[in-house]
């Protein structure tokens, strides 16, 4: 009997949990992480299975890093509800956890007389979404807010509400707050099948079994294959989306003021131009739809054009070099819609199609998904006064571990991380297993240098860690 052989024996015998939960969530990307926070919020007794080593392995590694208003979401959509609730709860949330929202406003530019002509109509779809400040700006304005703009503009919209924000910092709280409050987490654990009678789902999955009475699949890039591995048919068929983006250096921070945005399409909400919260400027993504679901390379000439795209809004950023490339995967399908889907009779929610949107969805995501469980299933009683954590600070604009007088030998000097981070970040429930989870948790590696001055020190402290040991990576350069 072969070793996978004998470990797939082993899995079929073991519980990890021997009592039958209420929820069980299957994957622990953005969206994930935000309902397993609600529900256990809500009294429910929830765990979450997640394949990959690490957290936000899937669709939620890669995006824009944007809390968006929903000014621009289908009308009476599913979509625009949830970024709306989720907008508000990520506000009103954001102090008490430390959360980072540098409200820095987007501008949405035309540059065609085509593009132009549309404004109009997307400052109506906003007031109608219940976005009451979005409104056309003239050019004296767009050059008082964007001075290094390209002048070719011909006019813009300025929607004032939207925002810049780390796009893991959150999750990672919205899970550990859940794990707080008695949640659990099984990592590397893939799903494998299950069985639904008696009121109860008793799921098999690479590290044993587990029972609950209900099952909510936020699988994102397999969602479909979720639905269809368990329940014999999905409602929609993920087309995993490509978006590629380029880095440039922190020298750019200084040419871009907000959140440059394209006209959009019914597509995509095309190239975005903007700062992030670590000091840099992002641009991209793409939207290329393709048939493989885990293929997130980069393609040169691709990258190239994006790099175009850019100097060409911001003529500036042609002195400035490029610090990082990277391309995620987004579970686009065939509808333009959110699909989530409840199946009281069968226990389960699937939470499904999450495509662009889903790091300001999230939390309204969360809250709907709970409203149609409450509809069918009995109520828990939340709980009161509930463990808060304290997400770690990423943002220039919050405190540094690196600020702190106490605060040791700093590991990577691109991006001002200390051991004391990296020491915090290999421990827990939640501790990184893989360079890909640490970069999450402390941004290490993702400075100019791109960890070619931190790498072996970054390999002694990591040593017994990491699945696959960086020592090896670094040995054979």
């Amino acid at each position: 009997m072969s070793d996978s052989e004998t470990q797939e024996r082993d899995s079929k015998h073991t519980v990890l949990n021997s009592q039958c939960l209420d929820v069980i969530v299957v994957g622990a990307g953005v969206v994930g992480c935000a309902v397993a926070r609600r529900f256990t919020l809500e009294g429910a007794h929830v765990a979450v299975i997640e394949k990959a080593t690490d957290i936000l392995d899937g669709a939620s590694k890669a995006n824009s890093a944007i809390l968006h208003t929903g000014f621009d979401a289908p009308a009476d959509s599913l979509e625009l509800s949830c970024i709306r609730d989720g907008y508000r709860e990520y506000r009103e949330i954001r102090t008490q956890i430390g959360l980072p929202l540098d409200q820095v406003g987007a501008l949405v530019v035309a540059w065609t007389d085509q593009e132009t002509a549309t404004l109009d109509s997307i400052v109506s779809q906003a007031h109608d979404n219940g976005v009451d400040d979005v409104h056309l700006v003239d050019n004296r304005e767009i050059f008082r807010r964007e001075p290094n703009l390209a002048k070719d503009v011909r006019a813009a919209i300025a929607v004032p509400g939207e925002s810049i924000i780390d796009p893991w910092s959150a999750p990672y709280a919205y899970l550990r707050q859940a794990l707080m409050n008695g949640a659990q987490i099984f990592l590397s654990c893939e799903l494998t099948g299950g069985d639904y009678g008696g009121g109860e789902w008793l799921l098999q999955t690479s590290r044993g079994t587990l029972k609950a009475r209900y099952v909510i699949n936020c699988a994102g890039l397999f969602g479909d294959t979720v639905d269809g591995r368990l329940l014999g048919t999905s409602n929609f068929n993920i087309v995993p989306r490509k978006g590629q983006f380029v880095v440039f250096d922190k020298a750019a921070a200084s040419l871009v003021k907000s959140i440059v945005l394209p006209v959009p399409t019914a597509r995509t909400k095309g190239i975005v131009v903007c700062r992030t919260v670590f000091g840099n400027v992002l641009v991209g993504p793409t939207a290329e739809d393709q048939p493989n679901r885990e293929d997130a390379s980069t393609d040169k000439r691709v990258l190239k054009d994006l790099i175009d795209a850019g100097m060409k809004k911001f003529p500036g950023l042609e002195d400035i070099p490029i610090t990082a490339t990277y391309a995620g995967l987004r579970p686009a399908s065939e509808y333009k819609d959110y699909q989530i889907h409840a199946k009281p009779n069968l226990g389960w929610i699937t939470v499904g199609a999450i495509r662009s949107t889903g790091l300001s969805g999230a939390l309204g995501i969360a809250q709907y998904v709970y409203g149609l469980y409450a509809r069918s299933s009995a109520r828990h009683s939340p709980i009161v006064g509930p463990e808060v954590p304290l997400a770690t600070s990423l943002a220039q604009s919050g405190e540094r571990d690196w600020q702190r007088q106490d605060h040791g030998e700093i590991v990577c000097h691109c991006e001002l991380v200390t051991e004391r981070e990296i020491r915090r970040a290999l421990t827990g429930p939640l501790a990184a297993r893989s360079l890909s989870g640490l970069k999450r948790q402390t941004r290490v590696t993702m400075g100019r240098c791109q960890g070619v001055y931190c790498s072996a020190r970054l390999a002694e402290l990591t040593d017994g860690h990491f699945d696959s040991p960086l020592s090896h990576k670094f040995a054979d350069g």
